[in-house]
Formats: C-alpha cells, structure tokens, sequence
C-alpha cells in the first residue's frame, strides 16, 4: 500500500496514539472541570442554531482533533456536572468508557461464537453472575442488548412465545393478544405490544393509586373484562420503577396475580432493578424472585456507557423460544441451545461488546460500587424530598421511592396559573444552563422532575436549585397579568 494514501494514514498506530493521547488528555480536564463546577451544565442552542453552527464547521474550517473536542464538550450536557438532574442516563465511570474504546476498536460484532469469542464469555459470566440477586436459580440466563426498549420487547416476544395459544411465529396472528401494564408504565412497553401487532387493544393498562403505583386488585376483574371480548392476556408488566415518578409497583401482589392465572410475569426494571444490589432498598422489589423475566438497564443505575441493558430469565431455556429463524451461515443447527451464539436470542445479528464494560466495572470495583452508588442516590432522593417539604411554596407530587423525585413551585395563585408558572421557570433555567432538570405531567397537572444519577451531587446544590426555581418563580408572578402570556 502506498504509505502516503489516505487509508494508509487513517490507520497508523503512531497517529492512533497520539489521537489518543489528545483524547484522554482533554476528557481528563473536562472531568476535573465538570466535577469542580467549572463549567455550567449545558450551553442551549435551538435546534436551528445548532445545526447552522455543525453545518458552517463542516463547511469551511479544518478539521483539527482538539478543536473539535473542544467544541463537542462545550455544546453537550455534561452528566458528570453536579447540577445534572436531569434524565435517567447514567454517569459513565471513567474505566466502563474506556471500555468501550475498545469495543469499538476491536468490533467484535458477536451474532455467532466465532466473531465474538471473548465478548460471548463474559456476556455469560456477567448474566450467570448478577442473576442470583434477583433470586434467580442456577436454571437462569439471559442476554444484554442495546437499551431497555429492544430488552422489553425481546421478553415480551418471550412471553408470547410461551404462552401463546397459537404459534404465532409460524402462522401469523389469528386471535387477539394483550398484555396488562401499569398506566404510568414506560411507553417503550405500549410501543413494544403495537410493534408485535397487537393494537390498541393489545395493551391494557391497570389504573394506579394516589402514590402512582399499579392498583393490582384490578387485575382480576380487567382479566376478565379481557376474556369477555375474546383477547387471551398473556402477560402482566410490573414497573420497577415507573419513569414519571420513581414508583416501585406491588411486585408480590402482580406475580400472584401471574401464577394464579398461568401468565407470563414480567418486570420492567430498567431504572429500578438496581435496587437488588442495595440491602437497604432492596424491599422495593420484592416479589422480583417471581418473575420470568426481567429487564434491567446498566446505563441507568449502573454507572454504564448507554446503551447496555440485561434481559435476565427465570428458567434460562425460555430464551431459546424466541426467535426462531434459519440461518445456515450464521450456525449449524437453529434449535439446538448454544448460549454462545447469542445471535439466536436477541435481535442484533452485529452486537456491540458491551459484556466488556461490565465486566471490567465488575472485576475493578466489585458489586459493592453498585451498592454504595444506588444506597446514596435513592437516599439523596430522600433528603430531597425532605426538604422541599419543608421549604415554603414547594409541593411535592409524591414521595418518592428512589431518587426521582417530582415537585412544583406553588404559591397561592390559581391552578391554571400554576401550570403556565412552572412551565416557563422550567424553560427559562433550562437556557440557563446551570441545572439541568426536566418536568413530566401527572394527574393532568404540570410536575418539575429531577433523577438524581452523579454521585457528586448533594443537598447543598439541591437547596440552591430550589432557590434559583423561586427566584425565577418570583421574577414571573411579579405582574400577575402575565400569567395569561406564560408559554
């Protein structure tokens, strides 16, 4: 090859090295100045600012490796400030990222043993070795894939495979589905059942309580209601926990429910399955042992690089069911479970290494990292909620089972005005760029919303989130003939 051609040159090691060198070197500053509030949370450009800005870089200036870190930091949200509370997205240990370099850098894809010799054995040992705090038997297995929206419908694929009256892989649909789910539960659970095919008919969601929890003595008489019309429910999804408020669904009472009834019990854990490694929090999810099957997010509550989420099963052969097409090129026999093909239980055919980045956290900290991490942040949710009871013109929409927590600015001023208030500081400090928060409706009404994912954040910079809020709030009920113009 001609040591001047541009292929050449992209994949020399000495300027890999020293690309790596300036990318390390840079993230080590931006980490440090992330941690040390250096930096705000996020610089906010509307959508059209911010493509003109990447178009007339794309367009007119050389590319030059540290500039161009230097911007991407600059204009991204930065997880690891201690005012990110924001979305549940984990803040990636600096170890688990590197770990994904290598993934990329090697590219393993996995579908079948040969590609992916090394990925394949620790996806087994991370499955086999996390599978018991879920109170799971040696009979258990699993797989990880990319995100808790494709693990929620792998195992509901699952479910439908094993319970199904009819072979729907091989004949099509030829009677009516559903399954049953919280109505606050995740949508990627509604989109999972239509994208099966079901309809609106497929998902049949159980009212909650005042606490937003699944109001589990419904379940029989919408079972019911469900045999009446002729739908065959094969599955109930409990919530572990809810996105909008953190709430942990009566895990006990849904999996008696299941038993009794000879359905598929699922547990949509993405957020809160992490809970099992938490002695104190642990309750939470009782009843978790009962479930079939389990989804579980490590770019949540583990401190993981997205996407990487478990699909753990009770009884390990359930996994083989799921899919079941030919593929003479990929292995010899469809129907022989081979747990180091994994391209036969999941969707990806070219599945990214990301056994690695758990592995690597698992070996370097132990499973107690995952315990002080998920003990202090649900603990912070806590505090949170403590003191925004105790603060003056702060309500709380529920108190919280974990570390998300929702709450509104509330001073006497009407209902209608108070939603119009709490959309406009929200917006307004999110131009701000100092915290980064988000806001959800529950019961109709408008909530602002904080996950508690950094371990750096503390009560002290929660406090003077709640005093930046009524200071905004404050600015904007100066006139009260504004109310009508808030948007």
């Amino acid at each position: 090859m001609n040591k001047n051609s541009i292929l050449e040159q992209a994949f020399d090691p000495q300027s890999f090295k020293w690309q790596a060198e300036q990318v390390v070197h840079v993230l080590v500053d931006y980490l440090q100045n992330a941690q040390s509030e250096a930096i705000i949370t996020n610089h906010y450009q509307s959508p059209e600012d911010s493509l003109a800005y990447w178009q007339k870089h794309f367009d007119h200036i050389p590319f030059d490796l540290n500039h161009f870190l230097e911007m991407v930091l600059d204009r991204s949200m930065h997880l690891h400030h201690p005012k990110y509370v924001g979305h549940q997205v984990g803040v990636a240990v600096p170890l688990s990222a590197l770990m994904s370099l290598v993934s990329s850098m090697l590219n393993n894809g996995m579908a079948v043993y040969e590609v992916g010799q090394v990925s394949s054995a620790l996806e087994r040992i991370v499955i086999k070795e996390l599978a018991p705090y879920f109170g799971y038997g040696e009979q258990a297995d699993g797989v990880l894939t990319s995100g808790g929206t494709l693990g929620n419908l792998t195992a509901l694929l699952t479910a439908r495979a094993c319970k199904a009256k009819e072979s729907v892989w091989e004949s099509g649909h030829t009677q009516k589905l559903a399954i049953m789910v919280s109505e606050e539960a995740h949508y990627c659970v509604d989109r999972a059942v239509r994208t099966m095919g079901w309809g609106e008919e497929g998902v049949i969601k159980v009212p909650t309580d005042a606490e937003f929890r699944m109001r589990t003595e419904l379940l029989t008489p919408y079972f019911l209601e469900a045999q009446q019309k002729g739908i065959q429910v094969i599955a109930v999804v409990g919530s572990a926990c809810t996105t909008s408020t953190g709430t942990f669904d009566d895990l006990k009472a849904i999996g008696a429910f299941c038993k009794a009834q000879d359905l598929w019990f699922h547990v949509d854990g993405a957020h809160g399955a992490a809970a099992v490694f938490s002695p104190e929090y642990q309750p939470l999810v009782d009843g978790i042992e009962m479930a079939d099957s389990v989804v579980m997010d490590f770019h949540k509550m583990l401190l993981i690089p997205a996407l990487t989420t478990g699909v753990f099963y009770k009884d390990g052969k359930d996994s083989y069911r799921t899919f079941h097409q030919k593929a003479h090129y990929l292995w010899n026999n469809q129907e022989e479970a081979e747990w180091f093909n994994y391209g036969k239980r999941t969707f990806e055919c070219t599945k990214l290494m990301m056994s690695l980045k758990v592995y690597a956290l698992m070996k370097a900290y132990g499973i107690q990292l995952w315990e002080e991490y998920v003990t202090r942040m649900f603990n912070l949710g806590k505090e949170f909620a403590q003191l925004i009871r105790h603060t003056p013109n702060f309500e709380l929409a529920v108190e919280p089972d974990c570390n998300i927590v929702c709450f509104r600015y509330a001073p006497t001023i009407p209902t209608q005005d108070l939603e119009e208030l709490n959309n406009q500081i929200h917006l307004n400090l999110y131009e701000k760029g100092e915290f980064y928060f988000v806001k959800t409706k529950l019961k109709g009404k408008t909530y602002l919303r904080t996950t508690l994912m950094n371990p750096f954040t503390s009560i002290t910079h929660l406090q003077a989130l709640l005093e930046q809020i009524e200071e905004e709030g404050l600015k904007l009920t100066q006139t009260i003939d504004r109310y009508s113009s808030i948007s």
